[in-house]
């Protein structure tokens, strides 16, 4: 995510990346790994199969497993860091975390036979961040409970949302591609990659400043408050793409990146990543949106404070993915009227029937079973079966992905999570 509403991003500087010798082994042994999954001979085959789906022309649905409670995930030391250096420790966290997921819950996973080394790009953000009072359960787990101090209250408090100022720092960008090629070459090549999917989603932001109740009674007894709120914040949204797009540090997002709150972008509508052009576009790439927040939101006012809002920036992208934790089956409406929108969110609360009959063949369904199954006190391997069975009896012919994700605790049983992409795969793959 390319910004943190609870707090501002530091700015990149040039000071010099130093790593051990005895880190330097142990991340050239973890990329060792990485290379050999990389170049899986499933590798390309399971591309093509995502690439069909978004094409509107699935062989299978697809599954793919995101936001893992991975403080709950340990076995054998497998995420057990033992690097010293800071830089070190990071690279050592992804690879880890990549490579346990490779190992025991692939699923439709897709690995790169190389490494990134990310731009030195940043953004000064909106100019203002959440405050908030927040109650914990297990503090090894990063999902917590928050309440939100309201920051905006009337017309006079839209001046705290600023416009970001976007900046790339090229000399860093170089000093970071030297030390990713002393540390990783000879074993995977390194790429330079820049901004990849914007997630945008204004009234995820809006609520944590104004206040949930706030926000829900405003958009009846304050319209005026709400709609500016939206238009500035889109504007600080607008504002920062344009300077992306000026500084030419976009990166395709048709290959292994979430789209959305969704599965990875491959597809052959959009420029593909190995043949980029020279100077990528928003119409290159996927857009997004959504309005959590608006789940008992009636449709005439979800259009009016949100989607309608929201065209600005979903007319920018040459595709476009919409929704996240929201129900929209009573609002496949308002769906039609986004521009090229290929995947909607298709949550857990969701009336998969209805939505599916209202909205149609011609779009991908993002399939979101509830993470819930695997925080009980038991584990039933057959009811997880048995939902991921309904579901495709339901969308039978239509084009869908199965993406488990916000998964809060497994009960520290890191093995239920294990079967159930096994138990997705084997229903997809005969379905």
């Amino acid at each position: 995510m390319l910004h943190d509403p609870s707090h501002y991003t530091p700015l990149a500087t040039d000071e010099l990346i130093e790593v051990s010798g005895k880190d330097r082994d142990i991340l050239r042994g973890l990329a060792e790994q990485k290379a050999v999954a990389g170049n899986d001979s499933r590798r390309t085959e399971t591309i093509r199969q995502w690439t069909a789906m978004n094409d509107l022309k699935s062989e299978r649905p697809m599954v793919w497993i995101n936001e893992i409670c991975w403080n709950e995930m340990e076995v054998n030391d497998e995420l057990k860091l033992q690097c010293e250096g800071s830089w070190a420790r990071e690279q050592e966290v992804l690879l880890r975390k990549e490579l346990y997921q490779w190992n025991h819950l692939p699923a439709d996973m897709v690995v790169n036979p190389w490494i990134a080394c990310p731009k030195a790009i940043h953004s000064t953000d909106f100019g203002i961040v959440e405050d908030t009072d927040i109650s914990e359960t297990d503090s090894s787990n990063q999902v917590v409970s928050r309440h939100f101090n309201i920051q905006i209250e009337e017309l006079a408090d839209l001046e705290k949302i600023q416009m970001p100022v976007v900046t790339h720092n090229e000399r860093q960008t170089a000093l970071r591609e030297q030390v990713f090629n002393e540390v990783f070459g000879g074993i995977l090549p390194v790429k330079v990659v820049g901004q990849s999917h914007l997630w945008f989603t204004p009234w995820d932001f809006l609520i944590r400043w104004t206040g949930i109740e706030n926000a829900m009674i405003g958009l009846y007894d304050d319209p005026d408050l709400y709609h500016a709120l939206v238009d500035r914040l889109v504007d600080a949204w607008m504002v920062e793409l344009d300077q992306f797009e000026a500084l030419n540090v976009l990166e395709l997002d048709n290959r292994n990146v979430r789209v959305g709150s969704g599965g990875y972008g491959y597809i052959s509508e959009l420029p593909s990543f190995e043949n980029a052009p020279e100077h990528v576009h928003p119409k290159d790439m996927w857009g997004c949106s959504n309005a959590q927040i608006f789940s008992e939101v009636s449709p005439d006012m979800h259009w009016e404070f949100a989607i309608e809002h929201d065209m600005r920036w979903m007319q920018r992208w040459g595709m476009n993915y919409y929704g996240c934790c929201e129900p929209l089956h009573n609002k496949a409406a308002l769906m039609k009227r986004i521009p090229n929108l290929r995947k909607v969110s298709t949550s857990a609360w969701c009336n998969v029937e209805k939505f599916m009959n209202e909205l149609g063949p011609d779009m991908v369904y993002s399939i979101k079973p509830s993470p819930a199954i695997l925080a009980e006190d038991a584990w039933h391997p057959e009811r997880a079966r048995a939902e991921i069975r309904r579901v495709l009896d339901i969308g039978q012919g239509g084009h869908m992905e199965f993406i488990m994700k916000d998964i809060s605790t497994v009960r520290y049983k890191p093995e239920r999570l294990w079967e159930w992409a096994e138990i997705a795969m084997e229903e997809v793959s005969r379905n």
